[in-house]
C-alpha cells in the first residue's frame, strides 16, 4: 500500500486518466517488446519515439522506470496519499496475438516494474486495449500484474473475476473498494466482454435505469458499512467536452443510492467536466496521463498534452467525498513535468467554463495548484 496521507482526518486518493505505457513509451525503457505495429499510420513504435524527438528533442534509452513518472513522484512524495489508482489502458505481454483493430499497446511484463516505481496499488483495465494482444495478452498483463502485488479491477478470466471489485485495505481495518466498467461507447466490441468461458473485460451494453439498478444492488450487497468505493468507468469519445445526460444520470444514482465516493471517469484524451454531487464526486474524464503522442497534429485545441494528477480527499467516517486538489503537468519527452504558469491558467480556465454548467467552479489555489469549489463558494 501507498504510504499513508499525513491528515487522519482524511482518507487521499491519487486517481489519473490514461496510463499508455506501450508503443513508443515501452521502447525507451529498459527492456522493450519487438516494435513492430500493425497500424497504417506507422510501422514501428520507434516510429513514435523519432516523433516526440523530432517536436521537443533526444529522449534517452534504457530508462529505469520511475523517469515516465518524474514530477509525478515528486508530487506524491511531497504529498503522500493512500492509495494510487489508475486505468492502465496498454496490454502487458509479449504475445504476437494481435487484434486487427488498428491500434495496438502493449508494453513488455519486465517494463512493467515502472508501476511498481510509483507504487501503485490497483490497475483499472475496463478499456479499449487491454485485450489489443488477444487473451493470451490479458492472461499475461493480469499474471504480471499478480506478481508485482498490484491489484486489478474491470477485467478478468472470467464474467465474475471482471466484476469483482478490487479491495483495497486501508488503516484502521476499513477498505475501499474499487468497481470498474467499461462502456461501449468508448470504442469497445462487443465479443470483448468477458463471459463465464472466456476471458475479457466488465462491458456495459448501456447506462440505463435497469444497468444502474443492477450496480447499485450489487455494491450495496457486498459493501461493508464504513467501505470507501471508487466506480471507475471507461466511456465516451475520444475528443469533446460533451457529457451525455445518462452519463450524468449514471453517476448521480450510484452517489444517491449506493454512496458511491468518486466516479472515476476515463477516455476522452483531454481532461472534462468535473462536478461535486451530493456526498460524491465525478469526475467525468481525466484525460491521458502519460502517452507517447508528442508530435502528433491534429487535435491541439484540446492540450491533450497536459495531464492533471488528481488527489481526492474523503472522510472515512462518512465516505463523503471532501476535497479535490488538481496538479497540472505536462507529457514532454515521454516524462511527466510541471506544466507552465499559462498552461496552469489555461487548465483553470478551461475546467472551470466546462464546470460552472454543474455549479462547480475550479480555482487556482498555489503553488501551481487548481482545487475544486462548491457552488457556494466553498473551497472543496
Amino acid at each position: 500500500m501507498a504510504v499513508q496521507a499525513e491528515q487522519n482526518d482524511v482518507v487521499r486518493i491519487f486517481l489519473c486518466g490514461d496510463v499508455m505505457l506501450g508503443r513508443g513509451v515501452d521502447q525507451v525503457l529498459r527492456d522493450p517488446c519487438d516494435p513492430a505495429l500493425h497500424e497504417d499510420y506507422a510501422g514501428s513504435a520507434l516510429d513514435y519515439v523519432a516523433l516526440a524527438e523530432r517536436a521537443y528533442g533526444p529522449i534517452p534509452r534504457k530508462v529505469a522506470g520511475y523517469y515516465v513518472w518524474g514530477a509525478a513522484l515528486d508530487e506524491l512524495t511531497r504529498t503522500p496519499v493512500d492509495l494510487r489508482i489508475i486505468n492502465l489502458e496498454t496490454s502487458v505481454t509479449r504475445s504476437e496475438d494481435y487484434e486487427h483493430k488498428g491500434i495496438n499497446y502493449r508494453m513488455s511484463p519486465e517494463n512493467a516494474d515502472c508501476l511498481r516505481a510509483a507504487h501503485i496499488d490497483c490497475c483499472v483495465l475496463a478499456n479499449n486495449h487491454v485485450l489489443d494482444w488477444g487473451a493470451a495478452g490479458l492472461r499475461e498483463t493480469l499474471a504480471t500484474l499478480g506478481r508485482f502485488a498490484i491489484k486489478t479491477a474491470g477485467a478478468g478470466l472470467s464474467d465474475v473475476v471482471a466484476a469483482a471489485p478490487a479491495v483495497l485495505p486501508l488503516a484502521g481495518g476499513r477498505r475501499a473498494l474499487v468497481y470498474a466498467f467499461a462502456s461501449i461507447t468508448s470504442g469497445i466490441p462487443q465479443r470483448w466482454a468477458a463471459t463465464s468461458e472466456r476471458p475479457g473485460v466488465n462491458l456495459l451494453a448501456d447506462l440505463s435505469r435497469a444497468t444502474t439498478d443492477r450496480i447499485v444492488d450489487r455494491i450495496n450487497r457486498e459493501r461493508d458499512q464504513d467501505d470507501i468505493i471508487v466506480v471507475s468507468v471507461h466511456w465516451g469519445p475520444n475528443w469533446g467536452y460533451d457529457i451525455d445526460r445518462e452519463q450524468r444520470d449514471f453517476a448521480h444514482a450510484l452517489i444517491d443510492y449506493a454512496r458511491v465516493c468518486v466516479i472515476h471517469g476515463h477516455s476522452s484524451h483531454h481532461a472534462k467536466c468535473i462536478e461535486a454531487y451530493g456526498t460524491g464526486l465525478i469526475l467525468y474524464g481525466c484525460g491521458d496521463f502519460i502517452n507517447d503522442y508528442e508530435g502528433i497534429s491534429g487535435y491541439e485545441r484540446y492540450r491533450g498534452d497536459l495531464s492533471l494528477m488528481y488527489l481526492v480527499n474523503i472522510n472515512p467516517s462518512t465516505g463523503a467525498f471532501v476535497g479535490l486538489d488538481l496538479v497540472p503537468l505536462q507529457i514532454r519527452q515521454f516524462r511527466l513535468v510541471w506544466a507552465a504558469e499559462a498552461d496552469v491558467d489555461w487548465l483553470q480556465q478551461t475546467l472551470d467554463r466546462e464546470s460552472r454548467q454543474v455549479g462547480t467552479r475550479i480555482v487556482k489555489s498555489g503553488s501551481g495548484r487548481l482545487s475544486l469549489q462548491t457552488e457556494s463558494g466553498r473551497t472543496a
